[in-house]
Parts: structure tokens; C-alpha cells; sequence
């Protein structure tokens, strides 16, 4: 792999729990993200999925410093970003933009398309002299698949997935290498989210970006991802190529997650094997001991509630060089293939 454009290192979100009105004091901590490390490669993009309330987005919203990490580091071409301030910040924020989840809030409703693209250049000017923004703005709306003409226009006149086209203009308006994508599909009608899609894959060999690509539809993410990253309660528990996740995956969790994927051919359907979950998943404010999974896993056993797992190559797999050879954080992680082959059985 190429050297990474973004490195993360043991990153950890933790919102305290106070007690008290006028004398807070702590009493806990919600633990939303509890160590996470991957890097992405330029022009890569790397899928995070995993059930709602794992910690996906805080992690995109630390990514582009909308929140600060309570520990870990995030090096944007080696240098670690969570230790930056004011210009030097300034400087890093215009190379990693954001597209959010909900188009329908994340657009001013009293601003103009133009202004709301043409937005980063008053923080920015560098980008864009005052002269040329117009044209700036209205090359961008052509860019994303819009009318260069209805720059006049406001959000409330767009349908859902043109605002989201808006929205990613916004992003590339400063020209960034890297674009955290956070769930930008899951607001919108099928349809439209292949239209959304493909957009993205266009504009990714266009402008050579490298994303963070967010949801919770595995199909989506493997559609448009090179390598896959699970997430659960905090942690990654797999994290592989995505024909090494969807193929070949080791974790329980990952095997549950792509057993509930809809299938469209009838007998790779009827041949399937579908693994139900019991129980809920547990508060990230009173984790369980050991690995974070093994409430609801059917391999637990006494080792997974004293020891936490690594994200590593498993053990039987180590010397091997096929699509099993990639992390899982499980002690008793194995090869299974949930869906099988169409027509097989």
C-alpha cells in the first residue's frame, strides 16, 4: 500500500457523566469511540460500517476537527492534527473537507446555493479571488450534475438528492484531498443513492480524493470501498480489503452483519445461513469486561470476558497468504462464508 496520506492511532472519545448542579462531579464516561486505528492511502477510500450508536461519526466529526479526541493521535501527512491550532489548523481543515449525513439540516435554508458554496472562499480567499467565485461556484454546480443557472436558488426548492449534490459542491469547493463522507446516502430514496454513489466514484478519479466513506448499507460500501473497516461499540473488530470482509470474514460480528443483507438471487437466499443476535446492544457508558462483543456472541467463552482482543492477523491465519490473512479482533475468530454462491446448494 502507498504510504498514508491519514494516520489514526489509538483514537478514544470519552463524554464525561456529571452529577450535580452547581458542583458537578464525574461519574462516569460515555465511551464512544475506545481506540480506534486505521490509515488511508491516497486516492483510497476506506468504508466504516456498523449498527447505529458505534461510533462512526464521531469519528468522522474528529477526523475534520469538529470535535476533539480525549486521547490518540491523527496524522495528516505526519503531522498529528488533535495538537493544532489557528493557522496551521486553518490550513489542514481546507484538505479535509466533510459531506454530512442529512441534507435537509445540513444546508442554511436562508442562503442561496451560491452563497452556501461559495461559503469556504470568504474563510479561504486564497482559493478564489472575489472576482471569479460566481463562475467558481457555478463550474462546481456543473461538476456535481446541477444547473450552473440555479445558483439563485435556495435549499428548499432542490429535492432531497440534489441538496446532497450541493452539499458535496461545498466540499470540493476548496479543492481537499481527503472528503469524510458521513452515511451521505442513508437520507435518500435508492434510486437516488446510486445516482449519489457513482457521483462520488466520478469525482474520486476526477480529483484524485481519498474518502472516508460512512454507512450502515454493506452493499453501498462495498460498491464504492477498497477496504473495509467494522465497527462495534467503539472499536474496529475487522478490518480488511472487501472481498477479505465480504467474501472471507473472521469476526462473529462481521459473519451476523452480512448474514442480515438482503440477497437478491432466490437460491443463494434459500441456501443463506441467517445469524440472529439475542440480546441488545450494551451502553457505551458501562461496556462489557474483555472483548465488547461477547454479550451477544455465540463463541464467547471465559478467556473473552478477562481479556480484550487485539485487531491483528489471527493466529491460524498468520502464516497463510489467502483472503483470511487480515485483522480481526476475536479470539476465536474462523473463516465462514454467510452467503453463499448463486446457485449453489
Amino acid at each position: 500500500m502507498a504510504e498514508a496520506i491519514l494516520e489514526v492511532r489509538d483514537l478514544v472519545k470519552h463524554y464525561p457523566l456529571t452529577q450535580g448542579i452547581l458542583f458537578k462531579k464525574q461519574v462516569g464516561a460515555v465511551k464512544a469511540v475506545d481506540g480506534v486505528s486505521f490509515d488511508l492511502a491516497p486516492g483510497e477510500t476506506l468504508g466504516i460500517v456498523g449498527e447505529s450508536g458505534c461510533g462512526k461519526s464521531t469519528v468522522a466529526k474528529m477526523l475534520v476537527n469538529l470535535e476533539r479526541p480525549t486521547a490518540g493521535q491523527i496524522k495528516y501527512k505526519g503531522e498529528d492534527i488533535t495538537q493544532m491550532s489557528g493557522r496551521a489548523l486553518k490550513a489542514v481543515r481546507r484538505n479535509i473537507q466533510m459531506v454530512f449525513q442529512d441534507p435537509y439540516t445540513s444546508l442554511n435554508p436562508r442562503m442561496t446555493v451560491g452563497d452556501i458554496i461559495g461559503e469556504p472562499y470568504e474563510i479561504h480567499p486564497e482559493v478564489a479571488p472575489k472576482g471569479n467565485r460566481r463562475q467558481k461556484v457555478q463550474d462546481l454546480l456543473d461538476v456535481v450534475g446541477l444547473n450552473p443557472e440555479y445558483i439563485n436558488r435556495y435549499p428548499h426548492q432542490f429535492s432531497g438528492g440534489q441538496r446532497q449534490r450541493i452539499g458535496i459542491a461545498r466540499g470540493l469547493a476548496l479543492q481537499p484531498e481527503i472528503i469524510v463522507a458521513d452515511e451521505p446516502v442513508s437520507a435518500l430514496d435508492v434510486s437516488v443513492q446510486a445516482q449519489v454513489v457513482n457521483l462520488l466514484d466520478r469525482l474520486q478519479n476526477e480529483f484524485s480524493l481519498s474518502y472516508v466513506f460512512i454507512a450502515h448499507d454493506l452493499s453501498i460500501v462495498r460498491h464504492i470501498s477498497d477496504r473495509v473497516g467494522v465497527m462495534y461499540l467503539g472499536r474496529i473488530v475487522e478490518i480488511g480489503r472487501d472481498e477479505e470482509i465480504y467474501d472471507h470474514p473472521t469476526h462473529p460480528y462481521t459473519q451476523a452483519l452480512l448474514s442480515a443483507v438482503p440477497v437478491p438471487d432466490p437460491d443463494a437466499r434459500e441456501h443463506r445461513e441467517r445469524i440472529i443476535l439475542t440480546g441488545d446492544v450494551p451502553s457505551p457508558a458501562n461496556p462489557p469486561s474483555g472483548c465488547p462483543f461477547r454479550t451477544r456472541c455465540w463463541k464467547a467463552r471465559e478467556r473473552c470476558a478477562l481479556e480484550v482482543p487485539l485487531l491483528e492477523v489471527p493466529a491460524e491465519f498468520r502464516l497463510a497468504s489467502g483472503p483470511a490473512h487480515h485483522p480481526s479482533a476475536c479470539h476465536f475468530a474462523e473463516e465462514k462464508r454467510v452467503v453463499p454462491d448463486a446457485g449453489s446448494g
